[in-house]
């Protein structure tokens, strides 16, 4: 494996040096610069390859546009703030170099709502992938990537032909870096809202020579086009895109095992629980991508014998900004909701909602020019503390908990969860987001016994 990605590295300099000869327009100077006619539809691809097509259709790659939150978080907060605040104006057509590329590069901005059903609705298409030679620059973010659209298809095998398009072999595609040139982004306070590649860089596994395709789109034994007499392959890449939106994906991601500091205890004494919590899984932080909006939480409840159960809060460190990353029954932020809308008055919305007051919460706070916490990763100005899960890494968090004196004595069953959440509840139900986009995901759950002892009379 080592030894293909070096193989790779350098073939991909290669290309990158004969794309910056003769480079196409990236970025925001590539705003306007092609039209829709430019790239083949969706469904022209499919008819040669439709079961990867199939694959495709289901992932938020295709759905980049369409998706409910994202067509409400552009048209009503992202939208609306770029026509009011001059410093955040880019984010107007800005936001389309990613989730509508085919409208940007058309230069159709803002581009109709998904009701409407222009190609914006295609989000990132077969073809506007398949036609990126490389990107502009030392670091890809910001949809610097290049594109040369036309009659040859970017892929990255040699010795096949397509009766539909030539195949130019190009390392660039199975590149960490092509899937950096959305997946990272800097807003504009210079700030790296988005660094999903750059967390990967400092990754073991970026230096175990894994890349974001290999957990993204694993290989498997097929044939990319058997509708058009396509030769079988032992590693066909499944195009799944599958990540945070995939309940399966999320399966294992995080791990969390959870041990007392001893055995047994009576009624009125103190037993200390540590919880380990592992990102045993992601190459990058967890959450990462839009970890503004993001929800990671570790709930700790304990049953006793006769069948109570109570809520452990976790212990304090002591860290600057840690009140951030623990729970509040009443905190409020995400107030530039009501500037952006225009809202008089407005007061914010819960900030932690739905996860129980005194969990520890796994975050990166987001904080706008005002210093509030923020779900509009382009009004973020600062960053409260950094406090995510780290690629194979663990963070232990302990629960002190004095037994009250009504607990029953007997085993008392103690369970650390690990709960996920894409949207913040409070700002889905605000925004009228679908229902579905905020419904906790158990992610992990580890249980472990104490034993209560009865007093002596």
């Amino acid at each position: 494996m080592k030894t293909r990605w070096m193989v790779l590295s350098a073939l991909m300099i290669v290309v990158l040096a004969l794309v910056a000869y003769a480079a196409g327009p990236a970025g925001d100077a590539a705003l306007g610069a092609y039209s829709y006619d430019d790239f083949e539809p969706n469904e022209v691809c499919g008819e040669c390859h439709a079961g990867l097509t199939r694959q495709y259709e289901q992932s938020l790659m295709h759905m980049s546009f369409t998706h409910h939150w994202d067509e409400i978080e552009y048209f009503d907060l992202a939208l609306p703030h770029s026509e009011k605040v001059e410093k955040v104006a880019g984010v107007k057509a800005g936001c389309n170099g990613c989730h509508a590329p085919l409208a940007f590069l058309a230069g159709d901005i803002p581009p109709k709502r998904p009701a409407e059903g222009t190609r914006a609705n295609e989000g990132v298409s077969c073809d506007l992938c398949h036609s990126i030679v490389g990107f502009e620059g030392e670091v890809p973010f910001n949809f610097n990537f290049i594109v040369e659209p036309g009659e040859v298809q970017q892929g990255v095998r040699s010795g096949t032909e397509s009766p539909g398009h030539e195949i130019a072999v190009n390392p660039f595609m199975a590149s960490a870096e092509l899937c950096g040139t959305c997946h990272n982004e800097k807003d504009p306070w210079g700030l790296w809202v988005k660094a999903t590649h750059l967390e990967w860089k400092d990754s073991p596994q970026a230096k175990a020579g894994i890349v974001c395709q290999d957990c993204h789109m694993p290989p498997a034994a097929g044939n990319s086009a058997p509708e058009a007499g396509g030769m079988d392959h032992p590693d066909v890449r499944q195009h799944l895109f599958h990540g945070a939106h995939d309940n399966g994906k999320l399966a294992g991601a995080v791990e969390v095992r959870i041990h007392a500091d001893r055995d047994s205890a009576q009624a009125g004494g103190k037993m200390i629980f540590t919880a380990s919590v592992v990102n045993a899984k992601a190459a990058h932080m967890i959450p990462s991508g839009s970890a503004e909006e993001r929800l990671l939480w570790l709930d700790v409840h304990a049953v006793d014998a006769a069948g109570r159960s109570y809520h452990l809060a976790v212990d304090r460190k002591g860290f600057e900004g840690e009140e951030l990353t623990i729970a509040s029954a009443d905190a409020l932020a995400y107030h530039d909701i009501g500037d952006i809308q225009g809202i008089e008055n407005f007061k914010g919305l819960l900030r932690d909602a739905p996860v129980p007051a005194g969990d520890r919460i796994f975050r990166l706070p987001y904080l706008d020019p005002a210093g509030r916490m923020t779900v509009a990763q382009w009004n973020t100005a600062a960053f409260g503390p950094d406090y995510r899960l780290a690629p194979l890494q663990a963070v232990n968090e302990t629960f002190s908990w004095p037994l009250p004196a009504e607990i029953a004595p007997g085993p008392v069953t103690v369970t650390a969860t690990v709960w996920y959440a894409k949207i913040v509840q409070s700002v889905a139900d605000f925004l009228e987001v679908p229902a579905e986009e905020a419904v906790p995901v158990k992610m992990s759950e580890h249980s472990t016994t104490i034993e209560v002892v009865a007093q002596a009379s």
